[in-house]
């Protein structure tokens, strides 16, 4: 595993299995496998480039949707979390994690970044319960070095080179979990 994502590793799974109980909810992954041994009621997951969340949203509905490193490789991604937002059951979550100071990395593209604060905003105007999204960084300046020219592995042997300590002037790695509201309107009535 990634220095960069040990941190975010443990902590998304706490964020996540915390929010509601997993074997009580349908789960879509967007791009990954990860979350594939949660214990989700369902579990699906869905390639971004098969699945073209920013052009429109699936017609299945699901109480979470996960959505980890994709974010940033989308064109469009305001209409991306809208659409996820019509994805989900009304109370779903959307959990969400992108890298911010960390190289370029074009699969196919590489748009966007967000701080923390810059996700909560994000996630508020794109229809989400403000007072539901929680949002978190991570980060060091080690691990910002180290990342540059290639993606460092963790070795916790190495815990006074590969320190997990945060400094919120460096954050590599940003995440959230936000809720849909219980009762949302249709997006044809709020736009």
């Amino acid at each position: 595993m990634g220095w960069l994502r040990v941190e975010l590793n443990a902590r998304s799974w706490e964020l996540v299995t915390t929010a509601a109980p997993v074997h009580e909810m349908d789960a879509l992954e967007i791009s990954g496998g990860r979350w594939r041994t949660a214990g989700f009621r369902s579990y699906k997951s869905a390639f971004i480039d098969e699945l073209n969340i920013d052009e429109a949203p699936l017609p299945d509905q699901f109480d979470i949707v996960l959505a980890e490193q994709v974010w940033e490789h989308l064109r469009y991604p305001y209409r991306a979390a809208r659409n996820v937002l019509q994805m989900l059951r009304p109370g779903g979550y959307f959990y969400l994690s992108v890298p911010f100071l960390v190289r370029r990395h074009d699969d196919p593209i590489d748009c966007t970044r967000w701080t923390d604060t810059g996700l909560k905003y994000f996630l508020e105007e794109a229809g989400f319960a403000p007072e539901s999204i929680r949002t978190f960084s991570w980060g060091n300046l080690p691990v910002v070095v180290a990342n540059l020219s290639q993606w460092t592995p963790y070795d916790p042997s190495h815990n006074a080179v590969h320190r997990l300590e945060n400094d919120p002037l460096f954050p590599v790695q940003v995440w959230g979990l936000a809720q849909k509201p219980p009762s949302s309107p249709s997006l044809i009535e709020t736009a």
